[in-house]
């Protein structure tokens, strides 16, 4: 699969079926899954289905989650990308990644580059981005990003609250990303 975007230290491809043993360690992780809310997936068929979901987003929207590399050695850390929520009629920045990479500055410089190819290429308005009240380093890179807060709302009905945050190319361009 081609690359879609690259920065300094990654490489960043939509995900296909040959990432299946990655993304199952990922996914099976359950310091991966602390502050995401959902469950852990326990088999390759489950991983295979959560795969082709995303590859079919790839076809519907024209993005999504991608497999992301460190470039130097082409190995994989985990994934970040944009998902519509069709819930919020938003479109979602996030990311997950091995915890032997966290605190490397690998999801502020996957976001960064993220904000920037949905601005410009995809020409998206407004990019929201959502975490556990709790998941500081997530929160910081949204932050560290130039995205705004928005509110604490639940994500789902009658959950607990989330925060959300939101940017639009405006805000970024004045937050001196681009």
């Amino acid at each position: 699969m081609k690359t879609l975007i690259e920065t300094d230290r990654l490489v960043l491809k939509e995900i296909t079926l040959d990432d299946k043993e990655d993304m199952f360690q990922l996914y099976s992780n359950p310091d991966v899954h602390k502050y995401t809310g959902e469950p852990l997936i326990a088999s390759m068929q489950e991983m295979e289905r959560a795969i082709q979901i995303r590859i079919d987003n790839y076809k519907k929207y024209g993005y999504g989650r991608w497999a992301t590399f460190f470039k130097n050695e082409m190995q994989f850390i985990g994934w970040a990308g944009l998902a519509y929520l069709p819930e919020f009629n938003e479109i979602d920045l996030g990311y997950r990644f091995f915890p032997k990479y966290w605190g490397m500055g690998f999801a502020t410089e996957a976001s960064q580059a993220i904000l920037t190819y949905g601005f410009d290429e995809l020409k998206l308005e407004r990019i929201i981005a959502i975490a556990m009240k709790n998941n500081k380093a997530s929160i910081r890179v949204m932050e560290k990003v130039g995205m705004e807060f928005d509110k604490f709302a639940p994500y789902e009905p009658d959950g607990e609250d989330v925060v959300w945050y939101w940017c639009d190319k405006k805000l970024i361009t004045n937050n001196k990303l681009y």
